[in-house]
């Protein structure tokens, strides 16, 4: 049997707030006051949504009291990385060229929150269009780490995942092309999810790559995670890249232990380029789920090596095609010019940022006549590869173990060189590449007693075992206190 959850977590607060036991006003004050006092140090959010949050706490309070069941997340604040469209509400990716956008229409997993009984409190800071590690790269300024403020969160949804880790929300979704949730989860010390591609609808969320973007939550806790993943999870008509099949009850099976569970722990991902701490932490956690019960072994999966190369060029290619939407023309920054052609080159000039221009050249490159077989053709390839080694492994094991980040969170302004930067998705992209499932999980922490993330990665559809592995690992994590021991 599982614990009680801890009171402010989403599954508490929903259930106190169904009972009538608390109120979703009261619940959504408090957040909005932690937001007030801690958020100019932090600036986790590109906007907060207070006004807007208000009547919404209101209605579920009214549901509640004429006997109604406002849903799994009744009252519970929620925050939502900034690229995902929201009626109402600017959404601006964090770039210049988007600033000031308003959506006349929802994403579909902000209808389904809204249906649950959600409350967003705001839209979450991240780096340009996605396209970063760290979210120093918004054109809006940096998030700071709420665990040391002079570090980094990770990116590219390190607002997302620094409102959970601050206390600004239980909940929060952000977005993952290369590790863009599981990164700064590992790094804040919460729990972060990447599904099955195409298990959650990509509908209303504004593209960065579109054969790797996927949806996904942060939480505190794993059952936070399952139960938001519930939520937003299940086939959409509008995306014709959703898997037209039920939702998994991974609630039901969190309690289930691994016993007799297969777990591969990826030998590729555990040498060179990872961070001794790190390191020791994995292992740590791979030997918790043996004395749970789980059969342990190694596993090689040789061409994830190759999976950095192969995503810089393909999701660049993808982002070349997805951004030349943004021209001045139809919505967003414009910035005049004496023929069409100059106020196109004049507005992408002025509305993306180094980082964005930077990928845009290189996709546009590895797309041009001449280039593309050599370059964006060979990277398909290795995606291939990279999707026959992960389909050998999981012949073998249920669920693969290896670390989240290669290192714990680094300084504000540390990394200057992007192939640097890009290195911190080493273990993350390569589930991206295949269209698999993965999450990270806090496990005790590194260098500097910050937190470390454990990563579990599981087949296309295989979010049941990797949520039991998940909350095993949860289950035999360091205390604080043991941590700093």
């Amino acid at each position: 049997m599982s614990p009680a959850p801890a009171p402010n977590t989403a599954l508490a607060l929903a259930a106190a707030i169904r009972a009538g036991e608390r109120s979703a006003v009261d619940v959504l004050d408090e957040h909005l006051a932690r937001i007030e006092a801690a958020e100019p140090e932090i600036h986790a959010f590109n906007v907060v949504n207070a006004e807007a949050a208000r009547p919404v706490a209101e209605a579920v309070d009214r549901r509640v009291a004429d006997g109604e069941d406002p849903g799994a997340l009744a009252g519970v604040p929620l925050a939502l990385k900034d690229n995902l469209c929201t009626r109402g509400v600017p959404t601006t990716c964090s770039s210049k060229i988007l600033e000031g956008w308003v959506p006349p229409y929802d994403a579909t997993v902000v209808e389904r929150l809204l249906a649950s009984g959600a409350v967003v409190v705001g839209k979450t800071n991240l780096d340009e269009f996605a396209m970063g590690s760290s979210t120093e790269n918004s054109a809006f300024g940096p998030t700071r780490n709420p665990v040391d403020t002079s570090r980094v969160p990770g990116g590219s949804s390190g607002g997302s995942a620094a409102a959970v880790a601050a206390g600004f929300a239980p909940i929060s979704l952000g977005s993952d092309t290369g590790g863009s949730i599981r990164q700064p989860a590992a790094l804040c010390g919460v729990v972060g999810v990447k599904p099955t591609y195409g298990l959650v609808s990509r509908y209303g969320l504004i593209a960065f790559a579109s054969s790797l973007d996927q949806i996904g939550p942060f939480a505190t806790t794993v059952a936070d995670a399952a139960l938001l993943l519930e939520v937003i999870a299940g086939h959409d008509p509008a995306d014709a890249t959703s898997i037209p099949q039920d939702v998994p009850a991974i609630s039901d099976h969190l309690d289930d232990g691994v016993a007799g569970l297969r777990v591969g722990l990826v030998s590729e991902l555990m040498g060179e380029g990872i961070h001794p701490d790190v390191a020791a932490r994995v292992r740590e956690a791979a030997d918790a789920l043996a004395a749970a019960g789980a059969t342990v072994e190694e596993v090689s999966v040789p061409a994830v090596t190759y999976g950095l190369s192969a995503y810089y060029l393909i999701a660049p290619a993808e982002a070349s095609s997805n951004l030349a939407r943004f021209d001045g023309v139809r919505y967003g920054l414009r910035v005049d010019g004496a023929t069409t052609n100059e106020m196109m080159v004049n507005t992408r000039t002025a509305g993306f940022g180094d980082e964005v221009k930077r990928r845009i050249m290189l996709g546009t490159y590895a797309l041009s006549a001449g280039y593309y077989d050599a370059f964006y053709g060979k990277a398909q390839k290795v995606r291939t590869l990279i999707c026959r080694d992960f389909a050998a492994a999981y012949e073998r094991f249920d669920v693969l173990l290896s670390p989240t980040s290669p290192t714990t969170a680094f300084e504000l302004g540390a990394i200057h060189d992007p192939l640097t930067m890009y290195l911190n998705d080493i273990c993350t992209i390569p589930t991206n590449l295949a269209g698999h499932a993965a999450m990270s999980v806090p496990f005790g922490t590194g260098a500097h007693g910050l937190p470390v993330g454990v990563q579990v990665l599981a087949p296309a559809l295989g979010e049941v075992p990797m949520f039991q592995a998940a909350a095993a690992i949860e289950a035999a994590a360091p205390t604080s206190e043991e941590a700093s021991s």
